[in-house]
């Protein structure tokens, strides 16, 4: 009897284990198991958006899962990060952030209802790219100091372009770097500007290699210098302005995945693994240089630290210029 007593006892506590298990098995499942999806704070066709798509379909097939792309415009990417930061910590929403979502605006808005460091997890850095400073083909200026020199000999006879904040703040560094009496008309956008400098009625614009990149192949604009601290692919032979006087000048818009606060560490590691498996790839590498990207990658904490010290960059120059995102 004993010995029956005790094989019912030891069948019933592995029985018990088994469901344990099961239960622990079923509140826990292998991450992903159901659909991702990821917020782009900016409209349909725009360049974040086409690359998170990009990103998307790949990170679909490495996961496993399907990914579904969500666009909420507004507010120079407020609307669709607040929705972001607001949504659960469980992996199954994200965002891809910008410079401009995760770094200035919060310095260029007067309110924010969320904070770009404490409310995200920050994932992987998807890609980077530099501004171009370019010229009319009919205009004299070949490089930046071209430019510098001009303004600083007769003030007014370069004003420059700015299609977007990442230009103003471009122009501000410049002229903070330079002391020239750079001075900036702004544009809602790069048509616009675009159409002006084509026109002759600007000579030099500030954009992204993918707005310039038409009509640099055609001849009616010329390349002066990119503000990254080195040679760019996108726009191959151009020298940094770094490179033309100004050590240290640098400044590069990007794009990076978040995760709202809270999702776990083996959540983004996860997320973060299969994010660059994805940039490794030649194919997809060179689809994002295409669409105006380099392809970056790294760790979560790389992305951590990089944007916490573009805050502190950026901070005390768009006080010091007094930018404000309604001007």
């Amino acid at each position: 009897m004993r010995n029956i007593a005790a094989r019912m006892i030891t069948t019933t506590a592995a029985s018990l284990l088994l469901f344990s298990v099961h239960a622990a098995q079923a509140q826990s499942p292998t991450y992903p198991n159901k659909p991702i999806r990821i917020i782009v704070a900016y409209a349909a066709g725009q360049g974040t958006d086409v690359a998170t798509r990009l990103l998307g379909e790949q990170l679909s097939k490495e996961l496993g899962q399907s990914i579904v792309v969500e666009n909420k415009a507004g507010a120079g990417g407020i609307l669709g990060t607040e929705m972001a930061a607001q949504a659960a910590g469980d992996g199954y929403t994200l965002t891809m952030g910008t410079n401009a979502t995760h770094v200035l605006n919060q310095f260029l808005y007067p309110k924010m209802p969320f904070d770009p460091a404490k409310d995200f997890e920050p994932i992987a850095m998807v890609g980077t790219f530099p501004m171009v400073l370019a010229a009319g083909a009919n205009t004299p200026y070949r490089t930046v100091s071209d430019v510098l020199e001009a303004v600083k000999r007769t003030p007014g006879s370069a004003d420059i372009a700015m299609p977007s904040t990442s230009a103003r703040l471009v122009l501000e560094f410049l002229k903070e770097r330079s002391g020239a009496p750079l001075f900036g008309i702004p544009y809602k956008g790069s048509g616009s500007a675009m159409t002006d400098v084509l026109g002759g009625q600007l000579s030099v614009t500030i954009d992204t290699p993918l707005a310039l990149r038409p009509h640099l192949a055609s001849g009616k604009l010329r390349a002066l210098g990119v503000t990254s601290g080195i040679a760019s692919s996108l726009v191959p032979g151009v020298k940094p302005v770094a490179e033309q006087g100004h050590p240290g000048f640098e400044f590069v818009a990007w794009n990076a995945l978040y995760a709202p606060k809270g999702t776990s560490a083996e959540i983004t590691r996860t997320l973060n693994t299969a994010v660059n498996k994805v940039l490794a790839k030649p194919d997809v590498r060179q689809r994002l240089l295409d669409l105006g990207f380099e392809p970056a990658g790294g760790s979560s904490g790389y992305l951590g630290v990089f944007a916490r010290k573009e805050r502190e960059r950026w901070a005390p120059i768009i006080k010091a210029a007094g930018i404000r995102a309604d001007q």
